[in-house]
């Protein structure tokens, strides 16, 4: 049994952050229950390219929508409407909880706060994934991944030094504050179980980003230390801990203890080294750090990346460097078993990453829904009769 199976959530989402972090919580076992607008398509993920499965005609067949949808439900209602709130605090009743994701001002505008729905259902805890916070002077602010870290510092540490500000590869701020939204709300539903009260939990794309900054933001509190970019992408103190050229490509090595430092000069067949007083900490290599990088590139430019790999094994810190694809098809993914199949609602079978947790229970590989598949479903559960679903549908609030 998955350890969220007993749990229910509602997710008024979209895009990214809000979807991602309620994956984490379907993935788990969570019956999670999107709530989509029928009047505006949805969440609007559900139209992102550029690739699409199938024919790309189903409501489902976004791979971006996919990529963070997958094992919920959908419900059709208009949450702006009379009817489509008395629905939805008919679903409040009985859920565990509401994951939001909207800009800051707008879930007390909807009534989706504990305030509103505690009146409901006590229990009930509201966590709410916002861009800058839902008070303050930008709670009515959009904001987006880059955004964040952009104005959290991250282009000035990210990429070589002297060249543009860069952002990360991927949208690290979104996804983490997902995860970020789904730790906090597990906490809340535990409190709520145990003490019968119910409450808000905030979390918001700029905190996290700020947060991240972790030993370099308390650097720069107490010792006004700016860290910027490295060259090699290398680590602000720790040597070596950074890329080496080798015979066909990159490397990189991370000694990020002392022990690694002699067994690694041990390994590149230069043991002097490791003994060598102008390298015997991480304060002297760190003084030291261009000739490090100097007599690595040259020592490991002997062999190849494949033949480093095979001697450093389990022994000196290493990776390969490798680009997206290389990466998914690395045996290790495999053995790993860390792809999982699913087939979209149509029968276009597709592919996509495992979620990065094992409970000794596989993780389901239901695909992510269509615009309100599970509409009548839902509430036929909460005991709406045929002649109420088609009043719903003819006022089209569902």
């Amino acid at each position: 049994m998955l350890p969220l199976s007993d749990v229910q959530i509602l997710a008024v989402e979209q895009y990214g952050a809000g979807p991602c972090g309620t994956q984490y919580l379907a993935d788990l076992g969570a019956e999670v229950i999107k709530i989509e607008n029928p009047h505006d398509g949805g969440d609007m993920s559900r139209s992102v390219g550029p690739y699409f499965l199938g024919n790309g005609k189903s409501t489902a067949s976004s791979e971006f929508f996919q990529s963070f949808n997958r094992n919920k439900k959908s419900i059709t209602l208009d949450i702006s409407k009379r009817a489509g709130k008395a629905v939805f605090h008919d679903l409040v009743r009985s859920a565990d909880a509401l994951c939001c994701n909207m800009r800051g001002d707008v879930p007390a505008k909807l009534g989706l706060t504990y305030e509103t729905l505690g009146e409901i259902n006590p229990k009930i805890v509201c966590a709410f994934l916002t861009a800058y916070g839902r008070d303050g002077s930008r709670k009515d602010w959009p904001g987006f991944d880059y955004l964040m870290q952009a104005e959290a510092g991250y282009f000035s540490l990210t990429g070589e030094p002297d060249t543009l500000p860069s952002r990360m590869g991927l949208s690290l701020v979104d996804i983490m504050t997902g995860q970020t939204m789904a730790l906090s709300c597990c906490a809340a539903i535990i409190r709520a179980r145990e003490t019968g009260q119910g409450q808000n939990i905030d979390t918001n794309l700029f905190d996290l980003a700020m947060s991240n900054l972790g030993y370099l933001g308390t650097w720069y509190l107490n010792e006004r230390c700016i860290q910027g970019r490295e060259a090699r992408s290398g680590h602000p103190s720790l040597v070596p801990c950074a890329q080496f050229s080798t015979k066909d490509g990159w490397i990189f090595l991370m000694c990020n203890k002392e022990k690694f430092w002699p067994i690694l000069c041990d390994k590149i067949g230069r043991p002097e080294l490791g003994s060598d007083p102008r390298y015997a900490n991480f304060k002297e290599r760190l003084e030291n750090r261009r000739d490090i990088q100097t007599l690595l590139d040259e020592t490991l430019a002997a062999k190849t990346t494949s033949e480093w790999l095979e001697i450093f094994a389990g022994i000196v810190p290493a990776a390969p460097i490798l680009n997206l694809g290389e990466a998914i098809e690395n045996p290790f993914i495999k053995e790993r078993d860390r792809v999982m199949d699913l087939t979209l609602q149509d029968g276009t079978p597709f592919r996509l990453l495992d979620a990065p947790f094992e409970t000794g229970t596989p993780t389901p590989t239901n695909p992510a829904p269509e615009l309100g598949a599970n509409t009548d479903e839902i509430l036929t559960k909460l005991g709406y009769d045929e002649d109420r679903l088609r009043s719903l549908r003819e006022n089209k609030t569902i």
